[in-house]
């Protein structure tokens, strides 16, 4: 089934700086479609996995800029330009993209068919901007997304015509499609990649935990780093926080001496540091959220707001909700965790798991492929 009966196929992504959730679904992508090439804004050598890096990539005029690793995210009303100058293979009839910014907006071939896997809506356009872009921004940042806001969402919607079946990555996610686009996406939900687990889950010893918490996140506004920080500075528990961002600067000022920073660490520091802590932190609004299942994969449970795209993978047998933002409420959650912390079981967070794994979302994806493919040519 070699590209699924497609004569070539193109994977499109909005930038290759970084290996998390959505390059992982971006790698499943490249393990159905092995002879697919590769279409992207941004494009840092080595930055993702050995799967990816291995086919062609053919990167935008963003990519000229010197250091824009680091800036990158200050190119946005650039993006859709860069966008529209990406010239896929006229020879491709399938285009699949994943895509959260702009790379959706890649003009197809003739007489191809695009299904995008889509993240999110862009949350600084939409539904969160004051998030991004509120009185805690940088001045010139506010301004100029102020500037050219109207543009980017009109161009945004414009593109959507270039698309001609959606995929949400959960209920939450279809809904904001649904609610800003007017369009009616199917929903895949991505996946844990339970290999990475499986050694530490047969140990015949469970390994002890240890007495912190944990947040695995990037630095962003809407991952709400700086509400974990204040509840932990309260309550002078530990909080172990891998990751790095835009706020990093910001973060590590206000953090008091209970709070470690690890920085970007290897995958298997990263799965350790998981295996050993009590629970995982995860205080912002996703929309799905990987992270809280590699927790479970890991046998830690999970302390998490209830909103968002994790009322899809948790319940309250593997997690402990709070339902509002604010440090006394954070504060209140990690109490009442410990008060009913025996109460999770490692084999209730593994089985939690599995129902996202790797292989459910491949075999789920080549379906919906086949089924509109078939139904596409009628």
């Amino acid at each position: 089934m070699k590209n699924l009966g497609f004569r070539k196929v193109a994977l499109l992504h909005d930038w290759l700086t970084g290996f998390r959730g959505g390059e992982r679904v971006l790698e499943a992508f490249a393990e159905v479609f092995l002879d697919a090439e590769l279409y992207t804004l941004i494009h840092v050598p080595h930055s993702t996995s050995n799967i990816i890096e291995q086919r062609n990539i053919y990167a935008s005029f963003l990519n000229l800029i010197p250091n824009i690793k680091k800036h990158y995210r200050k190119f946005l009303p650039l993006m859709p330009l860069a966008a529209q100058n990406l010239k896929i293979n006229p020879q491709v009839d399938f285009v699949l993209s994943s895509s959260h910014c702009v790379i959706k907006g890649v003009q197809k071939p003739a007489h191809s068919l695009h299904i995008s896997y889509v993240h999110s809506p862009m949350r600084y356009l939409y539904d969160q901007f004051d998030v991004y872009f509120g009185k805690d921004a940088p001045f010139y940042q506010r301004w100029g997304a102020l500037l050219f806001k109207k543009y980017l969402i009109a161009w945004d919607k414009r593109s959507n015509q270039n698309v001609d079946l959606m995929i949400a990555n959960s209920h939450f996610v279809r809904e904001r499609i649904k609610t800003y686009y007017g369009i009616e996406a199917m929903v895949l939900h991505p996946f844990v990649d339970l290999k990475d687990f499986r050694p530490w889950q047969n140990l015949a010893t469970p390994v002890q935990k240890e007495d912190y918490y944990l947040m695995v996140t990037a630095f962003a506004p809407n991952k709400r780093v700086d509400l974990a920080i204040e509840a932990f500075n309260c309550m002078q528990k530990k909080l172990v926080i891998i990751g790095s961002g835009q706020q990093e600067a910001m973060l590590k000022k206000m953090a008091g001496p209970h709070i470690t920073f690890l920085g970007n660490v290897d995958r298997q520091k990263v799965i350790q540091t998981f295996v050993r802590a009590r629970a995982l932190i995860f205080p912002g609004v996703e929309d799905f959220g990987i992270t809280p299942l590699e927790s479970l994969a890991a046998g830690t449970p999970v302390i998490a707001y209830k909103k968002g795209g994790v009322l899809e993978t948790l319940n309250e047998d593997v997690a402990h909700f709070f339902s509002e933002v604010s440090t006394r409420a954070m504060i209140q959650a990690v109490d009442e965790f410990e008060q009913r912390e025996a109460q999770f079981q490692r084999e209730d967070l593994y089985q939690r798991a599995e129902c996202f794994s790797k292989e459910v979302f491949v075999e789920k994806l080549q379906k919906i492929i086949l089924e509109f493919k078939e139904n596409y040519n009628k």
